[in-house]
């Protein structure tokens, strides 16, 4: 099921700042660090309201969210790879966002996604899959720790692929059209092109 996170974004201001070295310090106001622009998104974040657009390199994403970012290998950038579910979880991921001193972190994704745009975004993973794949299998005998570890994050990011994103998506895609959740008695819209 989808679960809209911007509730818990507008109420994240003050919140202290978690597994970090200035930790308990507050969270500013969302506007002032989530300023990524959608035209310069990386094409591997999963859709949804939160991505990476030219974000740091300074590989900090996984350290507060593990289980929502990961790095690619040309720039080092952070892409979000599993949305929120929670409202810990948006906690954990607009810490990441904090962080990125490019302040590229952005959650505006559901004023630029339709469904059409999931579905294409969803006929894609191939090109997807084979660069997770690529990196992961480089990466998980690397020398470099930080390296072995995002692979890590790699392997579970190509594990969501292969099953339980789609079912996220379709939720997501009734959410874009319907602007609420699906309840049981709803159908959910098909990706496939």
């Amino acid at each position: 099921m989808y679960w809209d996170p911007m509730p818990a974004v507008a109420a994240s201001a003050g919140l202290p700042i978690v597994d970090h070295p200035e930790a308990g310090r507050p969270l500013g106001p969302p506007e002032e660090y989530l300023r990524g622009r959608w035209e310069e998104r990386d094409w591997r974040n999963v859709p949804g309201p939160f991505y990476g657009a030219r974000t740091d390199s300074c590989w900090v994403g996984r350290e507060v969210a593990p289980r929502h970012v990961v790095y690619e290998d040309e720039f080092g950038s952070e892409i979000v790879y599993r949305q929120p579910g929670n409202a810990g979880e948006v906690h954990r991921l607009l810490t990441a966002a904090w962080n990125d001193p490019f302040r590229a972190y952005a959650a505006d994704g559901d004023t630029h996604w339709t469904l059409p745009l999931v579905s294409e975004w969803w006929a894609g993973r191939a090109r997807l899959t084979a660069w997770i794949d690529a990196v992961q299998r480089q990466w998980s005998v690397s020398a470099r720790a930080d390296e072995r570890e995002n692979a890590a994050g790699l392997k579970d990011f190509a594990d969501y692929v292969a099953g339980g994103l789609e079912g996220q998506l379709r939720a997501y895609g009734f959410w874009l059209d319907n602007r609420r959740p699906p309840q049981p008695h709803d159908t959910l819209p098909d990706l496939h092109l």
